[in-house]
């Protein structure tokens, strides 16, 4: 869940302390969220959009939170009736951080931490087969189409694709998906989409983010 990095003040001023879970067993609880270059978090709003269109397919789903940062989407994902999150993080502080939350949590066996490279994590033999994956890279490795292009071994039929990606040069996430929802803020493009042949045709907007209002 990390975004393009702008000057390092910059940086130190918008990333918040914290960003909470919104709904679900956890709800109100707090996730740190490390003062690290480059790392801010998808907004409370446009989660809690995103969740709402989610909610319907989670109870049981099984969920690949690649770049996972602070852990929100996986484990709010969770929180609201997934079986499984598996969150993929490299950065050692990030990953220690992640681990933390996830003990503080009493997760389980239901909330596991890979700390790997996302590529390289990728390219081993699959562990089982997601419903719903998400996919929020670090913007200025433009990680996205090396990504989508390992991903289907992971991924089950009628699997869904949360990729979010900068405003100004927006990702698709090309042949197989069907875009489902869109949406976006200032600085980021926010995509749901759905593998094809589904047989989902809708197509609605996330709010655009409130700028002025606090994460």
């Amino acid at each position: 869940m990390r975004k393009p990095a702008p000057a390092r003040n910059a940086v130190r001023n918008a990333v918040p302390g914290s960003v909470r879970i919104i709904g679900g067993r956890w709800r109100g609880t707090r996730l740190p969220v490390a003062d690290a270059p480059g790392l801010r978090p998808t907004s409370d709003r446009a989660r809690e959009t995103l969740f709402n269109w989610l909610q319907p397919m989670l109870p049981g789903a099984r969920v690949l939170d690649l770049f996972a940062g602070s852990g929100a989407l996986g484990l709010e994902a969770l929180s609201r009736g997934a079986s499984e999150a598996l969150l993929v993080e490299r950065e050692p502080r990030l990953a220690e951080s992640l681990q933390a939350t996830i003990e503080r949590l009493q997760a389980g066996d239901a909330a596991k931490l890979v700390r790997a490279d996302a590529l390289t994590f990728l390219r081993a033999p699959p562990h089982g087969r997601f419903d719903l994956v998400f996919l929020d890279p670090p913007f200025e490795q433009e990680l996205w189409r090396a990504t989508l292009a390992l991903l289907p071994p992971w991924l089950a039929d009628d699997a869904w694709l949360y990729l979010e990606s900068p405003s100004g040069n927006p990702v698709d996430a090309g042949p197989g998906w069907r875009l489902h929802r869109e949406g976006g803020s200032r600085d980021a493009r926010h995509a749901l989409y759905r593998r094809q042949g589904d047989g989902t045709d809708t197509l609605e907007r996330i709010p655009e983010d409130d700028q002025t209002s606090p994460p």
